[in-house]
């Protein structure tokens, strides 16, 4: 399976946005640095929300501007969510060159997540995407609860496939399925991905799963197996949603770049300097984080693996 998995490393955004204790905007300019370092090419920055709903956000358009005067020379997307059009006028203001925009297949998830009805996203998604498109702003669109929603339950395929179907109709460039509170089984999730990829460009379909019972890396095989080459992923495998009861960490970057490894896929990105990475943010956020291969990275057994030391930049 000599293939390149793009990862789409979450972990400034969605990683953080969930932690109690208030990351200082010098440590989270630490963790890009150090993902840049580590080889990561797509990277969301933040989210130009509301500091009251989401405070772990506020320092957005501070995050945005450095960043990108840092590594203006770096061949690298920085990308931040945006809601609405005081969003979109903010990360433009920033300089960013690349948008997610947030949608719900389910009503309830939406009206917590964004105040908004899914038909009132969908409407939001379309002025957005118009606006991106006028202004050759590069554009994503997550589906948030394309399984299971924390209010509702499982969501129904087809409401999920019809809702997808509207949104790639406004021309994304990417279309991300969200496992939102880490519910989906792999089943579910192959069969979802299966019919996405009949009525769409499966390149440019993308997973965003969480790990809450610890199907993330399974889903994830699943996921591949469909076709999926575009994957989202956090550092230390934090993450979780402020509006989604019981949502956890996201797929472990770590984790998900060592299983492109073993699949012999590419994915450009140093392995060892993830751990870096991880070791800076356990500091700041005060406890052990890790993907699921820490233990055994950290073990003696590692380094009986075929070609170890590695760096994964193929």
């Amino acid at each position: 399976m000599a293939e390149y998995l793009k990862v789409y490393e979450v972990g400034p955004r969605d990683g953080l946005q969930n932690e109690a204790a208030l990351i200082s905007t010098v440590d989270k300019e630490r963790i890009i640095d150090g993902l840049v370092k580590a080889g990561l090419g797509f990277i969301e920055l933040t989210s130009f929300i509301h500091p009251a709903a989401v405070p772990q956000m506020a320092d957005a358009d501070e995050i945005m501007v450095n960043t990108l005067a840092k590594h203006v020379d770096d061949r690298r997307q920085f990308t931040s969510l945006v809601f609405n059009e005081r969003g979109y006028e903010r990360a433009l203001a920033a300089g960013c060159s690349a948008i997610a925009i947030g949608a719900a297949v389910s009503d309830s998830f939406s009206q917590a997540n964004t105040g908004m009805s899914t038909q009132a996203s969908l409407d939001k998604a379309r002025l957005l995407l118009g606006w991106a498109q006028r202004d050759k702003i590069w554009t994503r669109v997550y589906i948030s609860t394309a399984w299971v929603c924390p209010f509702e339950g499982p969501v129904r395929p087809e409401k999920s496939i019809a809702y997808a179907e509207m949104l790639w109709e406004m021309g994304p460039d990417e279309l991300a399925l969200a496992d939102t509170i880490g519910h989906a089984n792999p089943l579910e999730v192959g069969r979802l991905l299966d019919d996405v990829g009949k009525r769409m460009d499966i390149d440019k379909i993308a997973v965003h799963l969480h790990d809450t019972q610890a199907l993330a890396m399974a889903n994830t095989m699943a996921a591949i197996q469909a076709g999926v080459r575009i994957h989202d992923a956090s550092i230390g495998g934090l993450g979780g949603c402020p509006f989604a009861p019981g949502a956890a960490g996201n797929m472990a970057t770590e984790d998900l770049v060592f299983l492109a490894y073993k699949l012999g896929m590419g994915t450009g990105v140093d392995f060892p300097a993830l751990w870096d990475v991880v070791a800076n943010i356990e500091k700041m956020v005060g406890r052990p984080i890790g993907g699921r291969i820490r233990a055994w990275w950290e073990s003696e057994g590692h380094f009986r693996e075929d070609g170890l030391p590695f760096n994964l930049l193929s």
